[in-house]
C-alpha cells in the first residue's frame, strides 16, 4: 500500500523539514522573507545552510548543486561536496551561508545573445529561497537565479521573479481600492497541464532522427491514426499504466502536486496534470517533471517524447497553462462568484486580462514560438497562431450587459437532468469550454493552450504577468483618484471592453472563416517564429519590459537573439539528421529493394520464359523514378544547407531556415514516405509509424 501523505515531499527542504530543522527565530525570518521578500541576513543563511546540510546528509545526498534554467531552455547543474579538509589528512562536512546563497558557474557557455564573450566567463547564481531545496540523484538542489559578472539576467527565473513582484505591487493596488486591507501579497498561479508520448525504447534507438531531433523526420502514416477517438480517454495500457504509478510516486515525493493522467487524443500520447501553485514554484516542477518523466519511462524500456510534433499525421503536444491570481488570504481573483455582473473587482480584473491580451497579441505569440512549436500551432489539434480569447456564454453576457447598460440575465447554475432514473442529476456549468481557443476562460482560470510540450513555462507567464500588472498600473492609477470608486470602475470596464472586444471569440478558432475574420478585425496572424520575433524587440515591448522592470533593453534584446539563433541550429541539426538518414540508410535500403525486385523477376522469368513479371516490373519502374526523385531532393536539400552559410544576421538567417531548408526537408520527406509505402517493412530501414504509436 503507498502512503502518498508519508511519501509527499520526503525529498524536499519544505515548510515542515524547516519548522524540524531550523530555531524558531530562524524558521520566522526564513518565512517572512520567502512570503514578504524580506532580505535574507548572512548570519540566518548560515543556520539555513547548516540545518539543509545536515537534513540532506540524512538522506543520501554527499553534494551540492545550484539548480538553475539558463536560456537552453533546460536545467543546469555543477555539483560540489559537502568535504572540507582538516588536519591529518581528514574531511568534515561543511556547507556555508555564503555558498547557499552565490554560485559560480561558467557564463560564457551558455546562451547570452551576445551579452557574454566566450573569454569572459564569469557568471553567478543566486538562491531562491521562495522556492524550496530537494534531493535529487545524490545531490542538495538549490533553486537559483542566473547572471552575469555585469548583472544582466541569463536565466528563465530571474524575468519570472521580477514580473512576480511586478504584478503583486499592481494587483494589491487594485484590491485596496476595493476595500481589501488585509491581504498583503498577491501571486499569478499557475497549472501546467503537460502532454507527452511514450514509445519502445528499442524502436527509439532504431531512429535517428528520434535522437538527435526528438521528431520524426520521415515517417509514412499507418493505416489508422487517430480518427476513431478512441485513445482519448481509453483504458491505459499495463505497461504506461506502470510507467504513470512510478511517475506519480516520484513526483509526490518531491512535492509536486501531480493530480490527474489520462490517455490523449494521438495513440501513444498522455498527459499529466498538477494542482496548481505559485507560478515560481509551478514553472520549477514543470521543469523537474520533465527530467523525472525521461528517467522513469527509461526504467520501464521507455523513451518519453516532449517535442511538439513528434509524429506527423497525428496531434502533437503541448502544455495547457492555467493561469490565475489569487491573494495570499486565499482569495481567487478571477473568481467570477455567484453574481459576476454585481463583483466589480472581479470585472476590473477581467477587463484588465481582456485589454493586455489585446495590446499584447504579439508577446503572447512570441512566447510559445519555437521550432517544434510551429508544426503544431494551428494545425487543426491546437491553437491557432491568432490570438484571442474565449469567455463563454455567462461571462459574455455580462460584458454584454455593461456595454449595454441592459440587465444582466442569467439562469445561473442548472441542474443536468439526465433521462436515465439511475443516473443522479447534478449541477451544470455556466459555460461550455473551447479547446479550439488560445486563452480561454475556464471557471475562475485562464487556459493559455498554445505553450509547448518541451517549453519552459517561465516565458509565457512572465509575459503574461507584465503585460496584465502593466495593465493593472493604469486601471489602479485611475481608480485611486475617483470619488465614486464603484462608478469609475464600471466606467473603466465598459470603455475598456468598447475598446478592445475584437479580441473576445467565442467560436471555431480552427475555421478558415475565423481566419478571414481576424483579419477585418485587425488581428495579427504570426505564422511562424521567424514571423513573430522580430516584433519582440519593437519599441512597444521594449517601453512595457524596462518600465517595470522585467528585462532591461540589452536583456530583452539578447533574448531575441538566443531564440532567433536555436531556431535555425533546430532546423540546421534536422537537415543534417535527414540527409544522413537519406544517405546512409534510406537510398542504400530502396537500391536493394530494387535488386531484389530484379532478381526476383529475372528468376521468374528462368522458371518460364512466357511469364512476364509485370508486378515486380512496375514497382521496380515506380521505385526507381521515386529514387531519382529522392536524389535530386537530397542534392536541393544539400544546396539550402550551404546556402545558410552565407546569409547574415539572426532574423534572416532564421527566415531563411524556414523557407528555404525546411521547405526542402518536407519535400525530401514526401518522396521518402511515399518510398516507404511501397516497400516490404523488412527492407525498410527504420520502425515504422505504426511500430511507434501501437507498440507500446
Amino acid at each position: 500500500m503507498v502512503n502518498v501523505p508519508a511519501m509527499f515531499g520526503e525529498r524536499v527542504f519544505n515548510d515542515e523539514t524547516m519548522k524540524k530543522y531550523l530555531p524558531k527565530g530562524t524558521y520566522k525570518e526564513l518565512k517572512q522573507t520567502i512570503e514578504d521578500g524580506k532580505p535574507l541576513d548572512i548570519n540566518i543563511a548560515n543556520i539555513v545552510a547548516h540545518a539543509m546540510k545536515e537534513w540532506a546528509i540524512e538522506n543520501g545526498a554527499t553534494h551540492y548543486t545550484h539548480w538553475f534554467q539558463p536560456m537552453t531552455g533546460i536545467t543546469a547543474e555543477k555539483h560540489d561536496s559537502f568535504i572540507s579538509p582538516t588536519a591529518g589528512g581528514g574531511v568534515i562536512m561543511e556547507f556555508s551561508g555564503k555558498e547557499l546563497i552565490k554560485g559560480e558557474p561558467d557564463a560564457s557557455s551558455f546562451p547570452s545573445g551576445g551579452i557574454r564573450a566566450t573569454f569572459e566567463a564569469r557568471g553567478y547564481t543566486a538562491w531562491d529561497p521562495t522556492s524550496y531545496a530537494f534531493i535529487k540523484d545524490g545531490s542538495l538542489c538549490i533553486p537559483t537565479a542566473f547572471c552575469s559578472y555585469t548583472g544582466e539576467a541569463l536565466d528563465k527565473k530571474t524575468p519570472l521573479l521580477r514580473s512576480m513582484e511586478c504584478i503583486n505591487t499592481q494587483a494589491l493596488r487594485i484590491v485596496r481600492v476595493f476595500g481589501d486591507k488585509t491581504t498583503t501579497h498577491i501571486s499569478a498561479t499557475v497549472g501546467p497541464e503537460q502532454e507527452y508520448f511514450l514509445v519502445d525504447k528499442k524502436a527509439y534507438e532504431k531512429r535517428k532522427d528520434l535522437i538527435y531531433c526528438g521528431r520524426t523526420l520521415f515517417g509514412a502514416r499507418p493505416p489508422k491514426g487517430q480518427e476513431l477517438d478512441d485513445h482519448y480517454f481509453g483504458s491505459i495500457k499495463p505497461r504506461v499504466s506502470a510507467f504513470m504509478k512510478d511517475l506519480d510516486e516520484e513526483l509526490w515525493k518531491y512535492g509536486i502536486l501531480a493530480k490527474t493522467k489520462h490517455n490523449e487524443v494521438a495513440p501513444a500520447q498522455h498527459e499529466l496534470a498538477p494542482i496548481f501553485d505559485t507560478t515560481n514554484i509551478a514553472t520549477d516542477h514543470n521543469q523537474l517533471t520533465m527530467e523525472i518523466m525521461k528517467k522513469v519511462a527509461e526504467n520501464h524500456g521507455l523513451v518519453c517524447l516532449l517535442h511538439e510534433k513528434p509524429f506527423a499525421g497525428v496531434n502533437g503536444s503541448g502544455k495547457h497553462n492555467n493561469w490565475s491570481i489569487a491573494t495570499n488570504t486565499g482569495r481567487n481573483l478571477l473568481n467570477p462568484t455567484k453574481n459576476p455582473r454585481e463583483n466589480t473587482e472581479f470585472l476590473v480584473f477581467l477587463a484588465a486580462v481582456i485589454r493586455a491580451v489585446d495590446e499584447n497579441q504579439d508577446l503572447l505569440r512570441i512566447s510559445v514560438a519555437s521550432a517544434g512549436n510551429d508544426h503544431r500551432l494551428g494545425a487543426n489539434e491546437a491553437p491557432p497562431a491568432i490570438m484571442s480569447m474565449y469567455l463563454g456564454d455567462d461571462l459574455t453576457e455580462v460584458l454584454r450587459s455593461v456595454l449595454s447598460g441592459q440587465e444582466y440575465k442569467t439562469e445561473g447554475k442548472q441542474v443536468m437532468r439526465t433521462t436515465a432514473e439511475v443516473l443522479p442529476n447534478f449541477t451544470k456549468d455556466t459555460s461550455d469550454r473551447n479547446r479550439t481557443s488560445p486563452f480561454a476562460f475556464t471557471g475562475n482560470k485562464f487556459e493559455f493552450r498554445s505553450v509547448g510540450s518541451s517549453e519552459n513555462i517561465a516565458c509565457a507567464n512572465f509575459m503574461i504577468n507584465t503585460m496584465v500588472a502593466d495593465v493593472l498600473e493604469d486601471f489602479a492609477d485611475q481608480l485611486e483618484k475617483a470619488d465614486d470608486v464603484k462608478a469609475a470602475a464600471e466606467a473603466l470596464v465598459k470603455k475598456t471592453l468598447e475598446d478592445h472586444k475584437r479580441i473576445i471569440f467565442n467560436g471555431n478558432n480552427y475555421s478558415d472563416e475565423w481566419v478571414e475574420e481576424a483579419k477585418k478585425r485587425g488581428l495579427l496572424n504570426l505564422r511562424s517564429l521567424p514571423d513573430a520575433l522580430p516584433l519582440y524587440t519593437s519599441e512597444k515591448n521594449i517601453r512595457l519590459f524596462t518600465k517595470h522592470n522585467v528585462l532591461t533593453e540589452k536583456e530583452l534584446r539578447s533574448r531575441c537573439e538566443v531564440l532567433l539563433e536555436k531556431y535555425s541550429k533546430i532546423i540546421n541539426i534536422e537537415a543534417l539528421t535527414a540527409l544522413d538518414m537519406a544517405k546512409k540508410d534510406i537510398l542504400p535500403a530502396v537500391t536493394n529493394y530494387i535488386k531484389d525486385l530484379a532478381e526476383t523477376a529475372n528468376l521468374v522469368k528462368s522458371v518460364d520464359p512466357e511469364l512476364v513479371p509485370a508486378a515486380q516490373t512496375e514497382l521496380m519502374r515506380k521505385l526507381t523514378n521515386l529514387l531519382n526523385c529522392f536524389v535530386k531532393k537530397i542534392d536541393a536539400l544539400d544546396q539550402a544547407v550551404v546556402g545558410a552559410k552565407a546569409i547574415v544576421g539572426a532574423a534572416e538567417s532564421a527566415m531563411y531556415f524556414k523557407e528555404s531548408v525546411l521547405a526542402a526537408m518536407q519535400e525530401l520527406r514526401a518522396v521518402a514516405d511515399e518510398m516507404e509505402s511501397n516497400m516490404s517493412a523488412k527492407a525498410w530501414p527504420y520502425p515504422s509509424y505504426g511500430n511507434l504509436l501501437f507498440s507500446v
